[in-house]
């Protein structure tokens, strides 16, 4: 597993390295210290912002450091893309205001293009052995991705909760009433569609032979997702994204983008 943390020396970069560090850690993955410069004046500022980076991470991570140039979300999408990197991890501060989605920082920037699944680092990280798993049957590659490219990741962790949300407003024809306040058992028991999806996710990550449970809520989607993240206590919390620009993503007030706003810990996007 090859990791690429992304730093530009900011106490939120700080907080990539810790959890990329955990992660690095508990995979034995490669880990490619990385951080970006304008002008190749700044080399000798560069240079000390990774040696002190290194120090961040614990001492068994096999890692290396990179120095490139030019505008920094570019710069890291290029290297996580020509390096082939599995993971890349990005500290980020939480950010509401309609001023910074429209001018889109580096992490927006990233996120739009998406050249591997992205970990933002926020919060209090801590090693992912809480993994919060949100499964919507929006997107079916989300799981063969993330087993394809993470499986040591979620190997690593102790419990995955599988959360599924029933939102009346996005609830499909023929979904009865009571499933809209049953619980996870009830569903997969009754084989409803939700039910099934439930079961299907769980029997794909048995293979990891980590403690599995499946979890359903009630109400609106990234509510319960925020809610359950922090009433679980959980370390990380999964999520798919669907690709498109920026505009179309603030347009059509994406999920995914709403939970990365709003999220108090670390998100993973895939």
């Amino acid at each position: 597993m090859r990791i690429l943390i992304a730093t530009g020396g900011a106490p939120h970069s700080d907080a990539a390295l810790r959890l990329g560090g955990y992660i690095a850690e508990g995979t034995g993955a490669l880990v490619t210290l990385l951080t970006v410069i304008k002008k190749e004046a700044m080399r000798v500022q560069a240079e000390s912002i990774l040696k002190r980076a290194v120090t961040l991470l614990p001492a068994r991570v096999e890692l290396q450091t990179k120095i490139r140039s030019g505008q920094p979300a570019e710069q890291i999408v290029r290297e996580a893309r020509e390096t082939n990197q599995d993971l890349l991890i990005l500290g980020e501060r939480v950010h509401h205001s309609l001023a910074k989605r429209i001018l889109a920082p580096t992490l927006q920037r990233v996120l739009e293009q998406m050249p591997c699944p992205v970990l933002i680092a926020r919060g209090q990280v801590r090693p992912p052995k809480r993994v919060l798993l949100c499964e919507s049957g929006r997107d079916p590659s989300l799981l063969n991705r993330l087993i394809g490219q993470l499986k040591p990741l979620l190997a690593a962790a102790e419990t995955v909760t599988v959360l599924h949300v029933m939102s009346q407003m996005a609830a499909g024809p023929g979904v009865h009433d009571w499933e809209l306040r049953a619980g996870a058992e009830e569903l997969i028991e009754e084989h409803t569609l939700e039910g099934e999806l439930l079961e299907e996710v769980l029997e794909r990550l048995a293979q990891l032979h980590v403690h599995l449970e499946a979890k359903v809520r009630h109400g609106l989607v990234v509510q319960e997702i925020l809610e359950e993240a922090r009433s679980g206590d959980h370390d990380l919390v999964v999520i798919g994204s669907h690709q498109g620009s920026r505009w179309e993503r603030f347009l059509l007030d994406d999920l995914a983008q709403e939970i990365i706003d709003h999220a108090d810990r670390p998100v993973l996007v895939v």
